[in-house]
């Protein structure tokens, strides 16, 4: 293999591709990175096994071959390198590859080339096409309530189902859950309902960006989705396991709708969670015609903020997680929100009253009286 290129085009897809080289695997080729130089199209794969990802890179290919060389170390050499230009070179003796730039040599040793994971193949034959704006911003929306802990794999991911002209994603970490549904101007050609690692679904979201002019072409296969965005192609495992049932979660009826100022109710929650540390709740006392949002942590201080809401019956305090009410509220777009109640030990539901089909659904915290 020997090709030279742009310094700072392999420098930018090294970027990209290397954030999926594993970290911990005791497989040495797993946090390296694949370069295969072909006349036809060169390209860089990485992968953790969990997620993979083939990006396509420019360059003048003087001899075919592929190698798999340590993905940090060589993102750190050529962002050291001084000129313009850099070519790569294998020795095949040395099992090295000699990398120039300038007066800069370096010789990097490479690592098992048969250790390095086939790549899972995208048929574009018949993948499901989808805008790529739609898909990417739905995950985004829900992204955030998908769980970290890793005893429980399912609550890592996000449910993601596609049918007719409709786009449905949830997550959920059993504290809060989030639901986003987006009409599509045209029908799918098929449908899935997959559940895809949130680590995945935001990895695409930096790869595709702004771009709304773009298709994404999906394929999922046993075990695995694979993501087709022009050259870039992006593979996840799927997650196995039932994810929970939702729409059983999720209320019928409710006693309290309240349609908000979006902004005015997100900077007062804001505020009054500076005061709510070390694991004290948010608390939300409604009465006639007032909603006052107060915090207080021993040995910190307390606040407390009112504003006009149009609620009316008996009084009713309730308390959550400052954080997961801030993102909620967040995540609204419109100028305005429907916050349904029903009691104080019974889950509320922040919706987006503009019909953009947002629903977030967050559980109380018991509060000491």
């Amino acid at each position: 293999m020997k090709i030279s290129l742009s310094r700072e085009a392999l420098l930018s897809q090294l970027q990209t591709v290397s954030r999926v080289a594993s970290t911990r695997s005791a497989i040495q080729a797993l946090s390296g990175v694949l370069l295969a130089a072909r006349s036809d199209g060169s390209e860089l794969l990485a992968t953790d096994m969990d997620i993979g990802l083939r990006v396509p890179l420019e360059a003048e290919v003087a001899r075919e071959g592929s190698v798999v060389l340590p993905a940090r170390l060589l993102l750190d050499v050529v962002r050291s390198m001084p000129a313009k230009t850099i070519s790569l070179e294998q020795r095949g003796a040395e099992q090295d590859v000699e990398i120039v730039s300038g007066n800069a040599v370096f010789h990097i040793r490479t690592l098992r080339a048969e250790d390095f994971p086939p790549f899972p193949e995208l048929d574009r034959a018949t993948a499901v096409e989808v805008p790529a704006q739609a898909f990417v911003s739905t995950s985004q929306k829900v992204a955030g309530s998908a769980s970290h802990d890793e005893t429980r794999p399912v609550l890592t991911g996000i449910l993601v189902s596609a049918s007719e002209r409709e786009l449905r994603m949830v997550a959920t970490d059993s504290y809060r859950l989030s639901v986003k549904e987006t009409s599509l101007d045209s029908p799918l050609a098929s449908g899935f309902e997959v559940n895809v690692p949130a680590r995945a679904l935001q990895e695409l979201a930096r790869l595709v960006g702004h771009d709304e002019d773009q298709a994404l072409q999906i394929g999922v296969q046993s075990n695995q989705v694979v993501f087709g965005y022009g050259r870039l192609v992006l593979s996840s495992r799927l997650l196995d396991g039932q994810f929970p049932n939702y729409r059983q979660v999720l209320p019928d009826t409710f006693e309290h709708e309240l349609r908000l100022d979006a902004t005015e109710l997100t900077d007062v929650v804001r505020r009054i969670s500076l005061l709510a540390q070390r694991n004290a709740p948010l608390r939300l006392s409604f009465s006639t015609g007032e909603l006052t949002v107060s915090a207080q942590t021993p040995d910190v201080g307390e606040a407390r903020e009112s504003m006009p809401v149009p609620f009316q019956g008996e009084p009713l305090e309730i308390g959550f997680n400052p954080d997961f009410l801030r993102a909620g509220l967040e995540a609204i777009d419109g100028e305005q929100l429907l916050l349904r109640l029903i009691s104080p030990l019974r889950p509320g539901l922040i919706e987006a009253a503009d019909g953009s089909r947002f629903r977030y659904l967050i559980m109380p915290i018991r509060l000491n009286v």
